[in-house]
């Protein structure tokens, strides 16, 4: 085998791991979606999207988010061996690893999802692992985002750099605002808003990624 042709397979690797995190995005949020339109029950407003993984087709929202979680592992990867530095790649798959125990521990039901669901609900075990594996998750990729900012700014890309920037505060605000919302339709929403932007911020530094390769 000469030296072009491991050069060029190594490209061709890269490439596809650097494609998932493109897919990772528009996959949980699409799929998501058409759950939260269509499963009896469940509300936009006081749901989060997580409850999703209750009830009889919950293995739907537990493969998302375990198919996006590795995505998001394999993108981390790929970006290791592009201009991403060595700490945001780590992070975002450490965010990707989250999804993945996210996935496979559940948050549990929510008042009026499932059907039939009514308060107060106790959390299960299951929950309390799914929330710190968010927690995580959630702190790792704004970090994330903010060393790749840094990275943006470096090279002289400003637009990059504030989108990178913006997203990773915005992100953070919105999952406090979460926390301490109650449920309430406004930090639900705003949440679900942030994460779009969030999985939006890594799909173009994905995209950005690929033109290098």
């Amino acid at each position: 085998m000469t030296t072009l042709d491991t050069t060029a397979g190594r490209a061709t690797r890269v490439r596809a791991l650097l494609a998932c995190g493109v897919i990772a995005g528009p996959l949980y949020v699409g799929t998501s979606l058409v759950q939260a339109f269509t499963r009896p029950g469940f509300d936009m407003l006081r749901h989060p999207w997580s409850a999703l993984a209750n009830g009889d087709l919950g293995w739907v929202q537990v493969t998302n988010l375990i198919v996006t979680g590795a995505l998001l592992v394999a993108f981390g990867a790929g970006l290791r061996h592009t201009t991403g530095g060595r700490w945001a790649p780590a992070l975002v798959a450490v965010f990707g690893l989250s999804m993945v125990v996210a996935g496979l521990f559940p948050a549990g039901p929510v008042p009026g999802f499932p059907v039939g669901t009514v308060a107060p609900v106790p959390v299960p075990a299951s929950g309390l692992v799914h929330f710190a594996a968010g927690a995580i998750g959630f702190v790792a990729v704004a970090a994330a985002c903010l060393l790749l900012g840094t990275r943006y700014a470096a090279a002289r890309r400003p637009g990059r750099a504030w989108f990178c920037r913006v997203t990773a505060v915005a992100f953070l605000v919105a999952f406090a605002g979460l926390a301490g919302s109650g449920g309430s339709p406004a930090g639900t929403l705003g949440f679900i808003a942030a994460l779009v932007l969030l999985l939006g911020c890594l799909a173009t530094v994905a995209t950005d990624a690929l033109r290098t390769v």
